[in-house]
């Protein structure tokens, strides 16, 4: 028997109502989300986020090199690259030896909110934000983040459920780092800008290592790295400003009361003598340049000078 079309109908497939979709219902997108937690809680290391706060943000160049970091979270982050680091590693520059290693760790969105999100207030709520850190106990490293991934994988079932977090070794620059994770906190002690502060005879008490110290007429803040009570010499980091002299500096937890005699804001006791020469300059220029002469390149058009 012969097909008929007759009258003419239209037999394409219109109905599409009872069919299912690409992009999944809710359940299967929770059962999807609950297989991402699974497989990075089992295959997945321990890290820290450390969340950022700005403190003087340049609004030319969107930087701010006084950023403090106040608090870690513990999370769990699957580490993309299992067969190392990756980035060029060792490279030996005219500045000396630099290691640029990269890595990429993947978290959870579920988790990464329960675990950072809901704790913390950050700079961009919702998702890990481009220059927060991240501490790998494993290897002792800390990450800076560069580049947040949202779409990859690319919505499956119609949603994401991973944030791709691609980072690389931090490079410290005098950030406030009191985060209450010891071996993160060491790094600002053994790399911050610290300088030595001679007191005057006739000081009581004796500071202690951590605590914040004030000046009385400056009201300028540092932290102390070491008290050396026979020879009266203070070294702190993390200064808000530059001490009086003479002014009596004060331990806000051990009470030591000592009065400042001098210190030398160019010589960082956290750098060898090699490496550090800004004080070895700054003496040297004096017998190069003439610093007391206010025109080096004469005293035309100027509009103290009457006799020109």
């Amino acid at each position: 028997m012969a097909f008929q079309n007759s009258p003419a109908q239209d037999y394409l497939f219109s109905n599409h109502s009872g069919l299912l979709k690409a992009n999944g219902s809710a359940q299967e997108q929770k059962f999807m989300e609950n297989l991402v937690v699974e497989s990075i809680e089992i295959y997945g290391q321990d890290i820290y986020y450390v969340p950022r706060t700005l403190v003087n943000r340049d609004t030319v160049f969107g930087e701010d090199s006084d950023s403090q970091f106040d608090s870690a979270r513990a999370i769990r982050a699957y580490v993309n690259n299992a067969e190392g680091w990756e980035g060029q590693g060792e490279l030996l520059s005219k500045f000396g030896v630099r290691i640029e290693d990269k890595t990429t760790f993947i978290f959870s969105r579920e988790k990464f909110k329960e675990k950072v999100d809901d704790l913390e207030t950050l700079i961009v709520e919702g998702r890990p934000n481009e220059g927060d850190l991240i501490w790998f106990p494993t290897t002792k490293h800390l990450f800076e983040i560069k580049f947040v991934e949202a779409e990859k994988p690319f919505y499956q079932l119609g949603r994401g459920y991973v944030w791709e977090v691609q980072c690389e070794l931090f490079e410290y620059s005098d950030e406030d780092l009191d985060t209450g994770i010891t071996e993160i906190d060491a790094i600002e002690t053994a790399f911050a800008n610290a300088i030595t502060v001679n007191f005057a005879v006739g000081g009581t008490g004796d500071f202690t290592v951590g605590e914040i110290v004030a000046g009385g007429n400056s009201n300028v803040t540092a932290e102390v790295k070491a008290w050396d009570s026979a020879n009266r010499q203070l070294q702190v980091f993390n200064r808000s400003g530059i001490f009086t002299i003479p002014e009596t500096v004060t331990g806000q937890t051990s009470g030591a009361a000592w009065t400042s005699a001098s210190y030398n804001t160019l010589n960082n006791v956290n750098t060898e003598d090699s490496i550090d020469q800004n004080f070895v300059f700054e003496t040297a220029d004096d017998d190069i340049i003439d610093f007391s002469e206010g025109n080096p390149f004469g005293s035309v058009g100027s509009t103290t000078d009457t006799t020109i």
